[in-house]
């Protein structure tokens, strides 16, 4: 009888193991890649230091004192937006304002925080007279975060009185 007894006990002790089934339930972790700093949708606006290089009235090369602006930009793919500037620099001891429109051809370098960019467009001058130009440039972005970074960036301007250079530089706060 015990040896009945032992052998009934070790059969239901081995059957109720392998009838258990895991302890543990295994689950996989989503992987969610991190985001970037730049959206495929943005709305920018600009404040930024300028300074105009060209001929004046007076002749010179540099014939422009400091100046300053802002702007706003709307990035409606990831590689393309439209933006607008109102700026004013001093001509002169005259104070010159330009109101310009442009389109943004960009390349974001996620890995560096980085987005370099070509700007092609156009505006209006007022101050010494009324005046309209056309534009063409590049510039560099650099994200400090994903709502704030810095810029630089250098245009031509053609078509007016005289052609010139301007370079801006500045904070960029993103929407």
């Amino acid at each position: 009888m015990k040896k009945l007894l032992c052998l009934a006990s070790l059969v239901a002790l081995s059957a109720a193991s392998s009838f258990a089934g895991d302890s543990c339930k295994s689950f996989k972790e989503a992987i969610v890649a991190p985001e970037g700093k730049f959206r495929d949708v943005e709305f920018q606006v600009d404040g930024f230091y300028a300074q105009m290089f060209g001929p004046g009235t007076s002749g010179n090369v540099v014939n422009t004192g400091p100046g300053g602006g802002f702007g706003g930009n709307v990035i409606f793919a990831k590689y393309f937006g439209a933006g607008v500037e109102n700026l004013w620099y001093s001509n002169d001891g005259r104070g010159d304002y330009l109101l310009t429109g442009k389109a943004i051809a960009r390349y974001p370098i996620e890995s560096l925080s980085l987005a370099p960019y070509a700007v092609v467009g156009g505006g209006a001058g007022f101050g010494r007279g009324s005046y309209g130009f056309g534009l063409l440039g590049a510039g560099l972005e650099y994200r400090l975060t994903r709502n704030i970074g810095s810029f630089v960036e250098g245009k031509w301007l053609f078509g007016a009185p005289n052609a010139a250079a301007l370079l801006t530089t500045g904070v960029r706060f993103i929407f």
